[in-house]
């Protein structure tokens, strides 16, 4: 009998529960988070000589555990923290959770979800995914960092120092020469004039870690071989920001389920002879952005992206109508180049 594994992963616990092919729970556990408790485990999932591992954020607070698994030979699948809230819910119609309910949850939802993404191993042949992953999410970081500056900037210059107005698109060169105009006469102006130098200096040092940032991904993006960046409007960034988001494209059977995925696939909200649909909120919010971000750039600039977009329009869509259709075209293009990527890469002599 092949059970499946649920993990529900803490720092200092290891929660797993065991459930069969009818979703009967088999068994549960706690384990500490450490050497002796991974061995401790490995003597408990023996106990289950056929299984399979899902474990809770493995891209997150869950990795050190499935990488130690993939070590050991084991299959470990991804299971997003609001796949199994909403198993949870669905199950007991009640928002209560421990840490033995969320393992078994965990577990659920991936018997009942054959397309979860298998938990590949960093130093495998997806390790350009993983890194380029970590290097945008680096990133992202650094760049709301830069944007936090700029705004603390942004109310000392506006609110404290100067009586003329700054302009929105503030930059470090653009404020270093206005506080080259500021002369405050009292001793709290002259500190919040200092203080600002001090913002200008860590933007300054924000602005050149995000340019070696840049350089870096831009690298990793040509190792991996990738041809999204031949797709209009997709530059290094947003390449790398999309193969670290999907990983292992062949975990989605059609375009269509990567649509859906992407959250630019439609849900039918129809009712009697009424047919109609309305915008989903689903999917990964984040890949939904990038392929927002794609078709903005090709209603602008691409003659074909432009004409597809006028087209819509002319047919009686509305401005956002027409940009969800070429969301979804940006997707199915996407997805193509991803899938043609990896059919490459298996090809390829290792």
């Amino acid at each position: 009998m092949e059970v499946l594994i649920g993990v529900d992963p803490h720092k200092a616990t290891n929660v797993v529960a065991a459930v069969d092919e009818q979703g009967e729970v088999v068994g549960q556990e706690t384990f500490p988070a450490n050497r002796k408790g991974m061995r401790a485990l490995e003597r408990w999932a023996k106990g289950f000589p056929e299984r399979r591992w899902a474990v809770e954020g493995a891209a997150g607070i869950g990795r050190p555990l499935a990488q130690k698994l993939l070590a050991g030979g084991e299959q470990v699948v991804d299971v997003p923290p609001k796949l199994s809230a909403r198993v949870r819910v669905l199950s007991t119609g009640n928002a209560r959770k421990n840490d033995r309910l969320d393992a078994t949850f965990t577990a659920l939802a991936a018997l009942r979800n054959g397309r979860l993404a298998s938990v590949q191993p960093e130093d495998g042949p997806d390790g350009h995914a993983e890194i380029l992953r970590l290097l945008t999410e680096r990133r992202e970081h650094l760049v709301a960092e830069r944007t936090r500056s700029l705004n603390r900037l942004h109310v000392l210059l506006l609110r404290d120092l100067l009586s003329d107005p700054v302009g929105k698109q503030l930059s470090a060169d653009a404020a270093a020469k206005l506080l080259r105009r500021a002369r405050p006469k009292h001793p709290a102006g002259r500190v919040r004039r200092r203080l600002a130098s001090e913002l200008v200096r860590d933007v300054r040092a924000l602005d050149r870690r995000i340019a070696e940032l840049d350089e870096r991904i831009a690298v990793e993006v040509e190792a991996s071989g990738t041809t999204l960046t031949l797709l209009f409007g997709v530059g290094p960034i947003l390449a790398a920001k999309i193969v670290g988001i999907v990983g292992d494209v062949g975990r989605f059977p059609s375009k269509a389920h990567f649509a859906s995925y992407a959250g630019v696939a439609p849900i039918e909200a129809s009712s009697g002879e009424v047919v109609r649909h309305r915008l989903s909120l689903a999917g990964n919010r984040r890949l939904n952005k990038v392929m927002h971000m794609i078709a903005v750039c090709q209603a602008r600039s691409d003659p074909r992206g432009g004409a597809y977009h006028r087209k819509k329009l002319a047919e009686g869509k509305s401005r956002r109508e027409a940009m969800r259709c070429l969301k979804r075209r940006v997707s199915d293009a996407v997805f193509g180049a991803l899938v043609a990527d990896s059919a490459r890469a298996s090809l390829a002599p290792t």
